[in-house]
């Protein structure tokens, strides 16, 4: 049963490879660019290991205890990802429940992430080649740590499959997942800094082996309390044999053999239970209507733009951008704080959500997905189509831009560019939604459907992102380009007429922009209607 659900698994991905090229070339960039990153990851574990491999295996511990608790918690807020052998198309089969979850779980390596995961494991375990004892101890670690991403992954997500099952559940779960997410690099940067003042100005403290940097220190009290943990327990094997610490070994490896058993039992009762009783979709649930929106103008642009707005608070694949607008000052502060940038680095906020917005419906109609047959059907015209999901953006956008700016500036006290900075803000979102206007109605790419998770990227729609995302950044920069040098003369001290050139040129832009690319969107948008419905109902 093993062998034959990992045929299975083969087939169904040299299938969906031959049913569609992007998704082939998408596969094979996956594919480059994990083996680049394994590459990086063991030439730098080997080269640390033969200059210092204690320090390198303390890293090691944290990273790879990083990882596996990514492998636990990833899939909770990707929920609703297509899982090429989901145990619910097993339900009719009168398949042993204990093959069932051997197969199921041995099949779960071949993929890309698990097999990346399994490599660098394998590959960063050399990092101990000098002591061949610790090396086979990390062979054994790496094959440890992947059993435990791969059945801990599975417990989590079929365990708590009645919890995900609700909709609402998996839209807060979604958002709330943004914020240590967003929050991990300015924490970085403050432990660090404050690791280096604890140790004085010369950034080292005092040990019986001599000085070393005060974050080494920091690191090997990290990982000493890390190794303790189901996460980091296996890449803390060959450090307990470098040392000679039998006993400590035979702990960290009863605390890895534990976890896998009760993830085993969580995983074989949570599939026993969905297997009798699978959880149903809520898709039946009760349809709500527009609400206050539903006051918009009745015209086809007041139709449209009813509609979009509800998108921007109901919908959470747009809500996630929404989510990151606050978080952004608390996290660029941060940062500005522990670099000694200061809080000048909150200046940054107005421009960068600005554009947050703007990109924002880059893919609209994308997002529509089977929904865009309505336009096609009551022949919306391309300019009503095109304003309506411009103004819903344009309303809110301008004064939270300029309500940022403002806030940015007192912050920094720095009310000189103040001018400088509106004008690069809404220059900024003008261009924006001007693009992202043009570009959706000629790139349009494969998006998390209307129910599904956010956090979903539909297979083969990488390398098409990367291409419209690209696009519309370049075109963007190059429409804010004379503001943008305006406003850095402006902050860098020059004289006061520079903020206020910068302030009329990014209005200017931003009125040019949306004109034109509204305009020049209608037109494509009409000339390739029925084109557009037939991608996005295409789309997998």
């Amino acid at each position: 049963m093993v062998a034959h659900l990992v045929r299975l698994k083969l087939r169904l991905l040299v299938n969906t490879l031959r049913r569609s090229v992007w998704q082939t070339i998408g596969l094979c960039f996956a594919l480059l660019y994990g083996l680049f990153v394994v590459g990086l990851l063991v030439t730098v574990a080997i080269a640390g290991g033969r200059n210092d491999p204690v320090l390198t295996g303390q890293l090691l511990t944290v990273v790879g205890a990083v990882v596996v608790l990514g492998w636990w918690v990833v899939p909770l807020f990707a929920f609703g990802v297509d899982a090429t052998l989901d145990p619910m198309r097993f339900v009719t089969f009168a398949i042993p429940r204990r093959q069932l979850l051997a197969g199921l779980a041995v099949a779960s390596v071949v993929s890309v992430p698990a097999a990346v995961t399994l490599l660098a494991a394998l590959g960063t375990s050399f990092a101990w080649a000098s002591d061949p004892l610790a090396l086979l101890a990390a062979l054994v670690g790496a094959v440890a740590a992947l059993a435990l991403c791969v059945v801990g992954s599975r417990a989590t997500t079929t365990a708590l499959a009645p919890l995900l099952d609700s909709r609402r559940y998996r839209e807060i779960l979604m958002v709330v997942a943004i914020v240590p997410l967003l929050l991990v690099g300015p924490g970085i940067a403050w432990l660090t800094s404050g690791a280096e003042r604890s140790a004085g100005p010369e950034g080292v403290t005092v040990t019986a082996s001599g000085p070393e940097p005060a974050v080494f220190d920091a690191l090997a009290q990290v990982a000493d309390v890390v190794a303790w943990t189901p996460f980091g327990a296996p890449w803390a094997f060959a450090g307990a044999v470098h040392d000679g610490a039998w006993g400590l070994l035979l702990a960290r490896l009863a605390v890895v053999v534990v976890t896998l058993g009760v993830a085993w039992w969580v995983w074989d009762r949570a599939l026993a239970r969905a297997l009798v009783s699978p959880p149903h979709s809520g898709a039946g649930g009760k349809v709500r209507g527009l609400g206050w929106f539903g006051r918009f103008p009745a015209t086809p642009t007041g139709a449209v733009a009813a509609r979009c707005a509800t998108y921007w608070l109901r919908d959470p694949r747009y809500a996630v951008s929404l989510a990151v607008i606050p978080l952004l000052p608390v996290a660029l502060a941060a940062f500005g704080l522990s670099s000694g940038a200061g809080v000048g680095m909150l200046l940054v906020v107005a421009p960068l959500v600005a554009f947050i917005l703007g990109f924002g419906i880059s893919n609209d109609v994308g997002y529509d997905h089977t929904a865009f047959a309505l336009h096609v059907a009551t022949g919306v015209p391309g300019r009503a189509d095109r304003w309506g999901r411009v103004l819903p953006v344009l309303v809110v956008g301008v004064p939270l831009v300029a309500a940022m700016a403002v806030a940015a500036a007192g912050a920094a006290a720095r009310w000189d560019v103040l001018p400088a900075l509106l004008g690069l803000s809404l220059g900024v979102l003008g261009a924006s939604l001007g693009t992202s206007s043009a570009v959706s109605a000629r790139l349009v790419y494969p998006v998390p459907k209307p129910g599904e998770s956010a956090f979903k990227t539909p297979q083969g729609a990488t390398v098409a992102t990367l291409v419209a995302q690209s696009v519309a950044f370049l075109v963007v920069l190059a429409l804010v380009l004379p503001t943008l040098v305006l406003a850095l003369v402006a902050l860098l001290g020059g004289a006061t007429g520079f903020g206020w050139a910068a302030l009329a040129v990014g209005t200017a832009t931003a009125a040019g922009a949306l004109a034109a690319g509204t305009r020049w969107g209608a037109r494509v948008y009409e000339r390739r209607l029925p084109d557009l419905l037939a991608q996005v109902t295409a789309f997998r």
